[in-house]
């Protein structure tokens, strides 16, 4: 078999393969995303982690006390860019019980989910924030104290 024959029957596939690399779309985007989170067990706030996290990227944290062998709450976060929106992966693990979901959230968007085998027995509050956007910049200086506010007083007589 001749150079040309073989370059006649391989490049078709060829091209075939390249051009499904180029027009796929790209299915997970990395960027860094922030999350607020309330967690509630029976109505009382157990938790209120902020994170920082990315896209395509599984983000872990957990809360224990000094010398405890096992953690207050683990928390698992899986976000994936898709389009406008973020399918997110939410694993929640207490010493009483776990909670698992998964949905579907935009930038900004804040929904309540109920991980408990009851409504109102395990329930977390999630906000997801892209954060290079004015939203997010917003938000941070909301909680900053305003220039020239004061901090405290402290009086003596």
């Amino acid at each position: 078999m001749d150079r040309t024959s073989l370059l006649k029957k391989w490049l078709p596939g060829l091209a075939l393969v390249l051009l499904a690399f180029v027009s796929a779309p790209a299915h997970a985007r990395s960027e860094p995303l922030y999350f607020a989170l309330e967690v509630r067990r029976d109505g009382r706030l157990i938790a209120q982690p902020k994170l920082l996290g990315e896209a395509g990227r599984t983000l872990r944290a957990e809360r224990r006390r000094p010398g405890a062998t096992v953690p207050d709450y683990r928390l698992v976060l899986t976000p994936k860019g898709e389009g406008d929106s973020f399918q997110l992966q939410v694993d929640l693990s207490l010493p009483e019980g776990e909670g698992h979901s998964q949905l579907a959230l935009l930038h900004g968007q804040e929904r309540k989910l109920q991980l408990g085998r009851v409504p109102g027995e395990l329930e977390v509050s999630l906000l997801l924030m892209k954060v290079d956007s004015p939203e997010f910049r917003a938000l941070m200086r909301l909680t900053e104290p305003a220039t020239g506010t004061v901090k405290s007083v402290s009086c003596s007589i």
